[in-house]
C-alpha cells in the first residue's frame, strides 16, 4: 500500500480514510472510500473530489484531512486571473512522490527600458510557446525590476506591463517606496513581492500586510539570518512567505546548490516550519557578475536554471528570451514534473491524416506520446493519407514495448479488429514500425494482415510509400 511522507510522519490511505464520510457513494469516479483514499494518498486525486466531505455537517474532517495532506513545504498561489503556484513539495526525490506545481519560470523587464521596448518584452515573453509531445510549453511569469530606483517612473513600468497582459507579476526592489508605487498600480493584481531584507523588512512586512501579497525573504548567502527573517514576518502576521537564500553563479553555484539543498532537506526530512516554503532561484544574476559576453552569460544563466530546478527551485527568475537558453528549461521542467510511475501516453486507437481512400496506407505505431507526436510529425511534413493504429502499449516506446512483450502479435492483431480498419480499406497491407520488424511473421498469422516492414525512423515513411506504395499483392 502507498505511503506519502509528511515532514518526518508517514501517511497511509488508512489515516485518510477514517476521516472521510465512508458512504461509498462513487461519487469521486471510484467505487469506494478505501480506493478513494488510496488515490489521494498517491496524488492521483484531490480531497475536493468526494462530494459528501464538502457538506458543512463534515467541516471538521475536511480540516482535519487539510492539515493532514498538507505538504512539508506550503503551496502559495500569486496572481489574480492567471495565478502561478509555487511550492507544496512533498518528497525530496520525484521517485518518492510525484512533483507537484511545476515552477513558474518569470523573465524580466525593467523600468529602464522605453515604452516601445517594454511593449516587445511582454509580447515576447507571452508569445513564447513549443509544441512538445502534445502539450504546449510557455513562460508563466514577469518580473518588473526596478533598475533606476525612481518610483514614479516604476509605477509607470508596472502600469504598462499590467495593460500589455494578464500573466502573474513579480514586482523586485528593495526599496519599499518603489514597491509601494508598483503596488499602487497591480496590488489587487497580489504580485509577489521582493523582496525584505535585514534592512527594509518592516516597511516591505507593512506592505505585504496592507495589500495582502506574497513576499520574499532575501538572505543571500546567510540561511540562519533566512530564518530568522521569516520568522519575523510571520510574527507580523504575514503567512505567504517565499525564500531567497542567494543564487550565486560560476564559482559560488555549489554553495547556492548546497544552500537550496540543506532548506529542503530541513522541511521535508526535519518538519522545519520556517524552512516549509518555497524557494526562490534567480539565475538572472549571473549577469550582475564578473564581466563576459552576452552569449556566455546567457550560457551560464541557462545551466544555473537547470540546475537549481533540479535541485528544489519552486520559482525561477531569468533575463535571457533567447530559444536555446529558455526552450531547455521548459523541457526539463515538463519531464521534470512528469510522473515517473506513469509514462507520458496518447490514447490508442485509429488515427486519420489528410483524406485517405480504400487503397490508404495503414501503419502501426505505440503509445508512447513522444512515438506518438514524432510519427504524427512525419506523416504531417510528409502530407500523407493514411490511417494509424496506436496500439496501447503501457506509454512504452516500440522497441521497449517489444522487448518487454508489451507490444505484440495479438496485441495488434486485436487493435486491427477493435479499429474497424477493414471497412475503411480495400486492401489487406499493414505497415509494421522498423524496430518491430521481428514480429512480422506473428502478427501475419494472428491477424491474417500482410506486412511491411517500415522504416525504423519514421522520417523515413514519406520515402517508403513513394518507393512501394501500393505493395504487390504477391508481396
Amino acid at each position: 500500500m502507498a505511503e506519502k511522507k509528511k515532514g518526518i510522519r508517514e501517511i497511509s490511505p488508512i489515516d485518510v480514510y477514517k476521516l472521510l464520510p465512508r458512504t461509498n457513494c462513487g461519487e469521486c469516479g471510484v467505487p469506494n472510500c478505501m480506493a478513494f483514499a488510496t488515490r489521494v494518498v498517491n496524488g492521483e486525486a484531490v480531497i475536493d473530489e468526494c462530494t459528501p466531505i464538502l457538506d458543512s455537517k463534515h467541516k471538521d474532517a475536511y480540516a482535519q484531512l487539510a492539515e493532514l495532506l498538507a505538504p512539508p513545504v506550503k503551496a502559495i498561489t500569486f496572481g489574480t486571473g492567471k495565478t502561478a503556484t509555487i511550492g507544496g513539495k512533498y518528497v525530496l526525490q520525484r521517485h518518492e512522490f510525484t512533483y507537484q506545481f511545476p515552477p513558474p519560470i518569470a523573465i524580466d523587464v525593467s523600468d529602464d527600458m522605453d515604452e516601445k521596448e517594454i511593449k516587445a518584452r511582454v509580447h515576447d515573453i507571452t508569445g513564447f510557446t513549443y509544441g512538445y509531445i502534445g502539450r504546449t510549453l510557455s513562460l508563466d511569469v514577469v518580473a518588473v525590476r526596478s533598475v533606476t530606483g525612481d518610483a514614479e517612473r516604476f509605477g509607470s513600468t508596472v502600469k504598462l506591463v499590467a495593460e500589455c497582459t494578464d500573466l502573474p507579476l513579480i514586482l523586485c526592489s528593495h526599496n519599499p517606496d518603489v514597491i509601494k508605487a508598483g503596488l499602487d498600480i497591480a496590488g489587487n493584481r497580489r504580485p509577489l513581492i521582493y523582496a525584505a531584507t535585514r534592512n527594509n523588512w518592516k516597511e516591505m512586512a507593512d506592505l505585504a500586510v496592507r495589500y495582502g501579497c506574497p513576499i520574499v525573504a532575501a538572505a543571500p548567502g546567510d540561511l540562519t539570518l533566512l530564518r530568522s527573517l521569516v520568522k519575523t514576518l510571520e510574527s507580523c502576521g504575514i503567512t505567504e512567505i517565499v525564500l531567497d537564500p542567494g543564487t550565486f553563479g560560476d564559482e559560488g553555484l555549489a554553495g547556492t546548490v548546497y544552500s537550496f539543498t540543506a532548506i529542503r532537506k530541513a522541511a521535508c526530512k526535519d518538519g522545519d516550519p520556517l524552512f516549509g516554503l518555497p524557494i526562490l532561484g534567480t539565475p538572472i544574476a549571473v549577469w550582475t557578475g564578473q564581466e563576459l559576453s552576452e552569449d556566455q552569460n546567457r550560457w551560464q544563466e541557462a545551466y544555473t536554471a537547470s540546475i537549481l530546478m533540479t535541485r528544489y527551485a519552486d520559482l525561477l527568475i531569468m533575463h535571457s528570451l533567447e530559444g536555446w537558453t529558455v526552450l531547455p528549461q521548459l523541457i526539463w521542467r515538463f519531464g521534470l514534473y512528469t510522473d515517473p510511475r506513469k509514462p507520458v501516453s496518447v490514447d490508442p486507437g485509429m488515427r486519420t491524416f489528410g483524406s485517405p481512400g480504400p487503397d490508404a496506407p495503414v501503419l502501426i505505431t505505440s503509445n508512447y506520446a513522444l512515438t506518438f507526436f514524432t510519427v504524427e510529425s512525419d506523416i504531417k511534413s510528409a502530407k500523407i493519407d493514411c490511417y494509424l493504429i496506436v496500439v496501447e502499449t503501457g506509454g512504452l516506446s516500440v522497441e521497449a514495448a517489444v522487448a518487454g512483450r508489451y507490444l505484440n502479435a495479438e496485441k495488434i492483431a486485436d487493435a486491427l479488429h477493435e479499429s474497424g480498419i477493414k471497412e475503411k480499406v480495400s486492401h489487406r497491407h499493414v505497415i509494421l514500425p522498423g524496430l518491430a520488424a521481428r514480429l512480422s511473421g506473428e502478427t501475419e498469422e494472428a491477424s491474417g494482415w500482410r506486412i511491411m516492414v517500415g522504416p525504423r525512423d519514421s522520417s523515413g515513411i514519406g520515402k517508403l510509400l513513394r518507393e512501394h506504395w501500393p505493395p504487390r499483392e504477391d508481396s
